[in-house]
């Protein structure tokens, strides 16, 4: 009997499981680096062993071995047999019939499960190629089974892991982090978009600059809390802790240094309403007689923190994103959608008549595709001013207000003037601020140079973010394939940037209120401007036909349009500064 222990694994024990001589077969490795290695080992070793037998004695090395390496990553990803291979490439030689006896994977039951460790019964194991029976007491090994719970509310596991899970980017995130998050699990299902994005977030939590990592951390967490986004704020303590960060800090804003607690004001106008952030707001945190002064460096690396974890936080409301294996034993930190919500809805959203009615709404939407790519711009300036105006005012119905849960403590400590939210442009009887022209002050033209000089290699992870999130397109929609998808994309885009009162002179807004219907405009903007108030209706209401891959674009286009806002405000007030 062989047994492999990684990271936090018990090691007293494994000895006991591995067979005599220990040192021959028991392998043990602090993280997934060398896991290789050890692979190999055992493939030579077991391979020795003959076909007389070889069959058990392999199978029980692979059931320790899926057994620890679940314990110890808690990766979603190792729910099915086939991507046990992931993670340790020994697997390759076991038989996908008997994998599928280890790991009882029914799809049915899978919606809304995460694996987690629990002893094996003696109908998941055999102890021979015969069929023999192996008691769990003999097997002496664990396995994966459902628990309540999994990487979305929103989409089913049996899609991500389809289309996700078995792609390159996801194998060398388990190769290198030891484990998939459910954020990387989602966004697996763009494979292109999340190299990117594993990319630009290593760089700004991992490599050199201007802030200690632990602070890094710690400034997301201030981020996070603003929109009540406690799976953020839970994994990035965490971290905190991890990177050497004061424990005391944790107790909430007020303990954190004087330093951090002055980016309060910039954090709200960031998270909420960006278009307030004037020079003044740079001046107070960078002027030389300023206390607890930011270098400029300092301040623009923070700026694309929180900025970062903003929009991340909608994509974690928008998506549905459930808590961690390690973090759902905590009440506090139980997701605020409600999993009944969403039941109940996809089971509405089958019902005949409106699968009908959805399969219709998709040839109404190719078509207005076709005529609005037919159409000739044959409009004055002063009515694409007025069709702008028309949409960034629209008085969509405001969500009701979601039944969640007393805000946990864990979250409400960082958040300062909690009652300081998103409102709209033209509320009734305020005069709305003035809009930021996309010709006066852009990313491509100035926001982009700016943060160059100041944050060379984060400017252009992020450039290569946006380009490849707008480029994105498998022209495909829904049934369909062959289509051109760039006007629904562009529509979506701008009209995220219309929401944050950025106009662009050459577009027609008309087009927005043509392609995307009221349904999807609301959850746009809820997931955008108040996150924490997206509900499973408001996912299931939009798109009724379409695949959660493409809802997935949706939010993955809404979380860089966002966050290039919000950034294109902050930076236009440091230009100002410094000018």
């Amino acid at each position: 009997m062989y047994a492999v222990g990684v990271g936090n694994a018990v090691e007293d024990e494994l000895r006991e499981i591995a067979s005599e001589p220990v040192t021959d077969h028991y392998f043990y490795t602090a993280d997934f680096k060398t896991m290789n290695q050890i692979a190999k080992k055992l493939q030579i070793n077991v391979c020795q062993a003959g076909d007389g037998g070889s069959g058990l004695r392999y199978r029980r090395v692979a059931s320790c071995c899926a057994a620890e390496v679940m314990q110890e990553s808690g990766a979603v990803c190792s729910r099915t047999p086939r991507l046990l291979p992931v993670l340790f490439p020994a697997f390759h030689k076991l038989d996908s019939h008997w994998l599928n006896e280890v790991i009882e994977h029914k799809p049915s039951e899978t919606l809304h499960h995460h694996y987690s460790v629990k002893p094996v019964t003696s109908e998941h194991l055999y102890s021979s190629d015969e069929g023999e029976l192996i008691q769990p007491e003999e097997a002496g090994v664990d396995v994966p089974q459902a628990l309540p719970s999994g990487p979305s509310a929103f989409i089913p596991i049996e899609e991500i892991l389809e289309e996700g899970a078995a792609q390159e980017v996801m194998s060398e995130a388990l190769l290198s982090e030891g484990r998939a998050d459910h954020i990387i699990m989602a966004m697996g299902l763009h494979p292109t978009y999340l190299t990117c994005f594993l990319r630009t977030q290593h760089a700004l939590l991992q490599l050199d600059g201007p802030l200690p990592l632990s602070w890094r951390h710690f400034i997301i967490i201030l981020a996070s809390a603003r929109h009540q986004c406690s799976y953020l704020v839970q994994h990035h303590s965490s971290a905190f802790l991890l990177a050497g960060g004061d424990e005391s800090w944790l107790r909430g804003l007020d303990c954190a240094p004087p330093k951090i607690q002055h980016l309060q004001t910039l954090n709200k106008l960031l998270a909420h309403r960006p278009w307030i952030i004037t020079q003044e707001h740079i001046q107070e945190l960078v002027c030389p007689g300023a206390e607890a002064r930011w270098s400029l460096a300092e301040l623009i690396q923070a700026v694309v923190l929180m900025s970062h974890a903003h929009s991340l936080a909608s994509f974690v409301w928008g998506c549905g994103i459930l808590p961690e294996p390690e973090q759902s034993g905590d009440p506090s930190l139980q997701p605020c959608s409600p999993t009944e919500s969403s039941c109940s809805a996809r089971d509405k959203a089958r019902n005949q008549q409106e699968w009908s009615e959805a399969v219709n709404e998709v040839t109404l939407l190719m078509e207005k595709m076709m005529m609005v790519q037919q159409q000739g711009e044959e409009f004055t300036q002063e009515e694409m001013v007025t069709r702008f105006e028309r949409e960034r005012t629209e008085s969509l119905l405001e969500p009701a207000d979601v039944q969640h849960s007393v805000l946990p403590d864990c979250v409400s400590r960082f958040v300062a003037e909690a009652d300081f939210i998103y409102q709209d442009f033209s509320p009734r009887g305020v005069q709305a601020p003035p809009t930021m022209r996309a010709q006066d002050y852009s990313w491509e033209d100035h926001g982009f140079s700016l943060m160059n000089r100041l944050y060379g290699e984060m400017a252009q992870l992020l450039d290569e973010k946006f380009q490849v999130v707008c480029a994105l397109t498998y022209n495909t929609m829904a049934m369909h394939s062959h289509v051109d998808t760039s006007t629904l994309r562009k529509a979506i885009w701008n009209y995220i940037h219309c929401i944050y009162g950025i106009r662009y002179d050459d577009y027609n807004y008309g087009k927005v209120n043509q392609l995307l219907e009221r349904s999807l405009k609301v959850y746009v903007k809820t997931v955008a401007c108040h996150p924490e108030k997206t509900t499973p209706r408001m996912y299931f209401s939009f798109w009724r036909q379409f695949r959660h891959s493409e809802k997935v674009h949706v939010n993955l286009l809404l979380m860089e349009a966002r966050l290039q806002a919000a950034l294109l405000y902050a930076l236009r007030a440091i230009t100002r500064y410094t000018t």
